[in-house]
This record gives C-alpha cells, sequence and structure tokens, in this order.
C-alpha cells in the first residue's frame, strides 16, 4: 500500500521551477530518501507533501488524503522536521513536548504517556526539565524530532534532519530514524544531501537535480549500475587525452572525463588500475593521482547527472528565498509550527 504518491509534482516561483514533475510511489513502512545537493528541489517537494506549499501543478496525495483537496487530513497524520528548528528557547523541552500534544488534541493522561514513550527514544534524560536555550544543535535536532512524534504519525517527514550536527550527534539521529521504522514500521522520507546517511538508512532513494527525480532504486542497485569498482586518475593535461589511451584497457567497462579527473569503471580494480597506470604512462600522461575504491552513490549521481553533490552544513538557501517572496499559495515558512 503506497504512504506517499506523486504524480508529475511541479512548484514554480515566478519564471523559475523548483520541482518539474516528480513522480513518488513511496510504500508503507518504506524509509526512501530524496538524495541531492543544495537547491536541487528536495525542500520544496517536502513542502509540497506536508502541505506547507501548494503545487504549481500535478497532484500528490499521502496517508490516502490528497494534499489539495484534504489537507486537514493529511497534517493529522503526519509528523514534519524541517530544516530549522522552529523550538521556543523560553520553554522546557517537557513544556514544548506537552503543547504540541495538547494542539493535536490529546488528552493530558495521552500526552504524558507519549512523552514517557518519547524519552526512551531521544534519551534527553534530565533535559527535559531545562529551557530549550541551554540545549546543544544536537539535542535541539533530537527534541525537534521528538515533537514531530507526540501524536505517533502515520508519515514522517524529516527535511535534512542531520544537517549541522557533530558526527556523533549524526550517528544517533540514525539510530533514532532506524528504530522508529524498525519498532513502529512508521513510513519516513527523508531528505538529505549527505551520500552515507542515504546508504545507511533508506531503502529507496530518489537522486533529485535541477527539480528532476533522475535516477530511483535501492542503494546497492544505483551502485551496481555504476560498476563493481570504480578507479579515479588525477591526471594533468587534457582528460579526453587520457580518456582515448584507457577505452581499450582490458577490464576498463567506461571510461568519464571529470574536471582534471578520469572515472574508470572496471569488473576487477584490482586487476585493472596496472594496465591503467601502465596506458596513461605509454600515452605520455602525467599522473598526480590513481585511486581504486568501490562505487557510492556520489558515483551515480556523478554518472547521471555529470557533476558532484556537494555537502555543505547550511541550510537550502536558495529554496528558503523562494518561498519566503512567493505570494501565490498564500501559504509561507511561517506556518511551518502548526503542522510538526
Amino acid at each position: 500500500m503506497s504512504a506517499i504518491t506523486a504524480r508529475q509534482l511541479t512548484r514554480r516561483f515566478g519564471d523559475f521551477t523548483a520541482v518539474d514533475g516528480i513522480d513518488l510511489d513511496i510504500q508503507s513502512g518504506e524509509i526512501y530518501g530524496l538524495l541531492g545537493p543544495n537547491g536541487a528541489g528536495k525542500s520544496t517537494t517536502v513542502r509540497m507533501l506536508c502541505t506547507l506549499l501548494a503545487p504549481s501543478g500535478g497532484s500528490a496525495s499521502v496517508a490516502g488524503h490528497d494534499i489539495v483537496k484534504d489537507p486537514g487530513a493529511v497534517r493529522l497524520r503526519i509528523g514534519v522536521a524541517l530544516q530549522e528548528a522552529a523550538l521556543d528557547p523560553a520553554q522546557t523541552g517537557r513544556q514544548l513536548l506537552g503543547l504540541q500534544g495538547r494542539l493535536y488534541g490529546l488528552s493530558s493522561s495521552e500526552v504524558e504517556r507519549r512523552i514517557s514513550d518519547l524519552e526512551q527514544i531521544i534519551e534527553l534524560g534530565d533535559a527535559l526539565e531545562r529551557r530549550i536555550g541551554s540545549y546543544s544543535g544536537g539535542m535541539q535536532r533530537r527534541l525537534d524530532l521528538a515533537a514531530s512524534l507526540v501524536h505517533n504519525p502515520e508519515v514522517l517527514f524529516l527535511d535534512e534532519p542531520t544537517t549541522g550536527l557533530d558526527p556523533a550527534s549524526r550517528i544517533k539521529v540514525w539510530e533514532e530514524v532506524g528504530r522508529l521504522n524498525r519498532e513502529l514500521g512508521m513510513t519516513i522520507l527523508l531528505t538529505t544531501q549527505y551520500l552515507e546517511e542515504a546508504d545507511a538508512l533508506a531503502g529507496r532513494v530518489g537522486i533529485i537535480d535541477g527539480g528532476h527525480k533522475i535516477v530511483e532504486g535501492t542503494p546497492d542497485e544505483l551502485k551496481r549500475k555504476v560498476g563493481t569498482d570504480v578507479i579515479v586518475a588525477g591526471v594533468e593535461g587534457p582528460t579526453d587525452d587520457a580518456c582515448v589511451a584507457l577505452r581499450n584497457v582490458a577490464g576498463v567497462e567506461s571510461v568519464e572525463p571529470h574536471a582534471d579527473e578520469v572515472v574508470i569503471t572496471a569488473n576487477d580494480g584490482a586487476g585493472t588500475i596496472g594496465p591503467v597506470a601502465i596506458a596513461l604512462d605509454a600515452a605520455s600522461i602525467r599522473v598526480r593521482s590513481l585511486t581504486l575504491r568501490t562505487p557510492t552513490l556520489d558515483d551515480v549521481f556523478l554518472e547521471a547527472t555529470g557533476s558532484r553533490i556537494q555537502s555543505v552544513d547550511q541550510p537550502d538557501d536558495s529554496e528558503d528565498v523562494s518561498l519566503a517572496t512567493d505570494d501565490s499559495s498564500g501559504q509561507t515558512p511561517d506556518s511551518e509550527e502548526a503542522f510538526r
């Protein structure tokens, strides 16, 4: 059963198309990752699916309800943690969770039971009794995640949940997301620009760039399409010359020039790297570096788009600016708190 579907979902801001005809079919109980660089359209897609932003075209449903025709029903069934945690620094963690529960109509006893359950997930301990202004970035992220879970949603949207966190806090969030999916069967759509995050968490990945979904599949399927092994040769001089020298080397499956590097795929990288080095030397091509590794999702992105994903710990400004200046839908980022 599909928890999220989208058909030709589109969002325009004036003459700029941020999301251009994206199709999605995410099954109940699945963790699905939208992977792409800043400005790719990930956050705009999430904001449309969680009813914070009206689509310019196409259609979508979440938890069986149309995002345009029945947005209220969608909001009751989803949890949302966006890039910027909208937390009141003067409140304690417990006060914020209690308010969130009451906004969703939970009784006082239900709120306390849910907070008790969530304490085991977010592991904030005594910090729940402290003001949020004293929390570290990682603690605020975990509290924001808990706030999105108070009402036990069917579908959870996580928009770059670990951007700006240190490695230890990032791993902690990964553990919590995986546990929610395993133990509660919760459907989770997360956006990320971290390759390892998509690889570790998502059962399927959709790679998005320039508002288009470029390719989709499990991380292993996508990496197998690139090749078993990858050899990266850093060369001086024209990369086209290096490609010509390498295309007929035994064991080489494909050769692609990228900036000052040549990316070679091979089934047996260990057995092919020697002949690659010999062929480059025979062609009088100076080699700065020669690296052998297994494929990553960055290689998939590189093959699909011709560029690499740049992971930068900052909000997706190109999308947020557009949202803040657009008036056509009557919905702005100021509405985020109500639909967490």
